[in-house]
């Protein structure tokens, strides 16, 4: 799984993405690409950034639940927290200065 967190990090749009799903929860496709598009000056097609989306929700940083015929996308910072904690957890019996 931690593979597919730093795939999906890897990309500077994917991040930017995230990016804008911490800064708004809740996007749709449509909105996420509005806001790539003006405030990022990345032209996307739609289908590109629903392959990015795919990506960052394999990886477990993106959920989605349908509304109607709506799909509102959030970010998930699980997965991050997880790999940190991988790094930054103390050891048994670590004493600190």
């Amino acid at each position: 799984m931690a593979d597919d967190i730093f795939k999906a990090l890897a990309d500077p749009t994917r991040r930017t993405i995230l990016d804008e799903l911490a800064e708004r929860p809740g996007q749709t496709l449509f909105e996420i690409c509005a806001r790539l598009s003006m405030k990022h000056e990345l032209a996307m097609s739609r289908q590109a950034v629903s392959q990015h989306l795919a990506v960052l929700e394999a990886a477990g940083l993106v959920e989605s639940r349908r509304e109607g015929r709506y799909k509102f996308h959030d970010l998930n910072t699980a997965p991050l927290r997880h790999i940190a904690e991988r790094w930054t957890r103390p050891d048994e019996g670590e004493t600190t200065p």
